[in-house]
C-alpha cells in the first residue's frame, strides 16, 4: 500500500505525468520484490489511476492514453501538415527519429505512416524516403 500510495502522490503532483516508471525500476526504488510492485500497480489500475497499454507498459490515465499509441503518432504528423510544419514535399524524419521522439516502436511509427500514405497525405519514394503531399483542396 506505501509504494501504491507514493505512486498516486507522484502522479497527483505532476511528478508522473505520462508512463509509469517499470516494475524493476520501483522494486529497485523501493527495495521490494517486484511482485509486491505489481500487486501496488494492479491497485492503481483498479482504481483507476493508470493503465496498462500494450506494447508501451503502464501509463497514467487520461483521454490520450485511450487512443491507439500509432494513432497518436498519426494525428500528431497530420496536425503538423496541417499547420506547415511539415510542408508539402519537405521529407518526413526517419522511421527511428519519430520512434524516438514519440517514444514508441518503429513498428508503431510505421503503422502510423502507412495510415497518412492511405490518407494520401505521404507519398514513400524509393530511394528518397516519405514525402508530404498535398492534399486535394492544397493544390
Amino acid at each position: 500500500m506505501q509504494v501504491a500510495e507514493a505512486m498516486r502522490e507522484r502522479i497527483q503532483s505532476g511528478a508522473i505525468t505520462d508512463r509509469m516508471p517499470s516494475e524493476a525500476a520501483i522494486a529497485a526504488e523501493f527495495g521490494i520484490a517486484r511482485t509486491t510492485v505489481r500487486r501496488a500497480l494492479v491497485s492503481l489500475e483498479t482504481e483507476g489511476v493508470i493503465e496498462s497499454v500494450a506494447g508501451l507498459g503502464r501509463r497514467v490515465t487520461s483521454d490520450k492514453t485511450h487512443q491507439a499509441p500509432y494513432k497518436h503518432v498519426h494525428d500528431d504528423l497530420l496536425a503538423q501538415m496541417q499547420d506547415g510544419r511539415l510542408s508539402v514535399g519537405e521529407k518526413m524524419p526517419s522511421e527511428l527519429t519519430l520512434a524516438t521522439t514519440y517514444g514508441v516502436s518503429r513498428g508503431t511509427v510505421r503503422r502510423a505512416l502507412a495510415s497518412l500514405e492511405a490518407d494520401g497525405r505521404v507519398e514513400s519514394r524509393q530511394g528518397v524516403g516519405r514525402i508530404v503531399r498535398a492534399t486535394a483542396e492544397e493544390g
